[in-house]
């Protein structure tokens, strides 16, 4: 059953994709201004907690799934008669507003990774919630207790992004308007720090390569789509020919979950646009192009890979969300178009069938996802390129056909998800 939560937390229409919605209750004096925004959302890597960074500061963390009598609790501030909730959700202040946030450690994918499991800096069970603020400081939180373990201090700007590598480690990558990237070690408490420097101007973005190997990273005003070595902590390659424009801002990245393609987001003018790329090759192979009559407004904020990696989810100015299966042309399902409460950020729970996106006003939305029974084929490939890079499948004696689609390059290269005239614009 499709609805959503008022701020009286009552059920209301909504889009048919729409699960349930979060808003805050917040004084009227402070509805619509700046520092209430959702700049980010996160599903812990088991799916059992969602954290939402709610504004102001706030970051709220509640077990997931939520139910909708403990929803409108939540959402009018009810506690339970013990004056606790029971489920555990926890309300954490920040001090400052919170642009980024991720749980972690993200747990190995192989037995020889968990082989050596990492202790985590603190007493008892736990679960760590990182949370970027805008003043530079890192704070690293336990869920499970409520604590706050430590911060971390050296960015000089707003802590954009934040990502934990799928191999156990306590390692933290974060990403900074002061035009750099650090890595920090959580098991010393963040003592011990890399600082990847060679952006010119704001970081949008970073992400990971599953086999974590490589470092992705975008910059907003720069226009560099910046690859990383993950082991030595030094740069591999910027990116080039991701566009057809002069003038354009990069908006986001991601990794597909086998790290055999690396998608980037951009937008200029009236378009926004997709590139696929091969991060071993650097070779572009696909682009998907999306255009608007209304000069401007057609801003792209945020992508993510499905678990599965059969769709990625794509948030825009014009519609909460949008899902697209590579390759494709046009859409597998998008939300009804929507300018007045625009996304900023999009995350899926970790089984897939969900995804969650923030808007500026602050709320969270969690629409249903599609889900597919990833083929035969999609599983072999799965499996062989997150171990496999381009260089080493290249060589191998196996049919071009095979080879093609073992390393994506039977993706169509140009592809839209509607025409329009501003195709000549593209093209000039």
């Amino acid at each position: 059953m499709c609805s959503s939560v008022n701020n009286a937390g009552l059920p209301t229409s909504s889009d048919p994709g729409l699960i349930l919605e979060l808003k805050t209750r917040r004084p009227p004096s402070l509805e619509g201004r700046a520092g209430c925004e959702t700049w980010s959302v996160d599903f812990s890597p088991d799916g059992a907690w969602f954290a939402w960074s709610m504004g102001h500061g706030i970051v709220w963390v509640v077990a997931w799934p939520l139910d909708s009598e403990l929803l409108a609790a939540l959402l009018t501030h009810r506690e339970s008669q013990d004056g606790e909730s029971d489920r555990g959700d926890k309300s954490f202040s920040c001090g400052h507003p919170v642009w980024g946030l991720a749980f972690g450690p993200r747990p190995p994918k192989s037995k020889a990774a968990s082989a050596r499991p990492n202790k985590v800096p603190s007493k008892g069970n736990s679960l760590l919630l990182a949370t970027g603020l805008e003043n530079g400081v890192i704070k690293i939180w336990n869920v499970l207790t409520g604590d706050a373990l430590f911060d971390l201090h050296g960015h000089e700007g707003i802590v954009r992004d934040l990502v934990f590598p799928q191999n156990g480690k306590l390692t933290l990558v974060s990403s900074s308007r002061d035009k750099t990237l650090r890595i920090w070690d959580l098991a010393q408490k963040g003592k011990k720090v890399q600082v990847l420097s060679g952006h010119k101007d704001w970081i949008s973005c970073c992400c990971i390569s599953s086999d974590c190997s490589m470092i992705a990273s975008v910059g907003r005003f720069d226009r560099m789509v910046c690859l990383w070595s993950l082991r030595s902590y030094t740069f591999i390659r910027n990116l080039t020919g991701g566009t057809h424009k002069t003038f354009y801002l990069l908006a986001s990245c991601d990794f597909s979950p086998d790290g055999a393609l690396l998608a980037t987001a951009a937008f200029s003018g009236s378009s926004w646009w997709i590139d696929l790329w091969d991060p071993y090759t650097a070779e572009k192979l696909a682009t998907l192009v999306d255009y608007c009559e209304i000069y401007g407004q057609n801003q792209i904020s945020a992508i993510q890979f499905s678990p599965d990696g059969l769709h990625l989810a794509i948030v825009t100015e014009d519609r909460a969300l949008r899902v697209w299966e590579p390759g494709k042309q046009g859409m597998v399902m998008q939300t009804k178009e929507d300018r007045t409460s625009n996304g900023l950020c999009c995350n899926f729970h970790p089984q897939g069938g969900v995804v969650a996106t923030g808007t500026r006003d602050g709320h969270v939305r969690f629409w249903r996802a599609p889900r597919l029974v990833p083929s035969l084929c999609h599983l072999c490939r799965s499996i062989l390129r997150h171990s496999v890079s381009t260089h080493q499948m290249e060589p191998l004696p196996i049919p071009r056909r095979i080879l093609e689609y073992l390393t994506y390059r039977n993706i169509p290269d140009r592809l839209k998800t509607c025409c329009s005239s501003d195709e000549e614009e593209w093209e000039s």
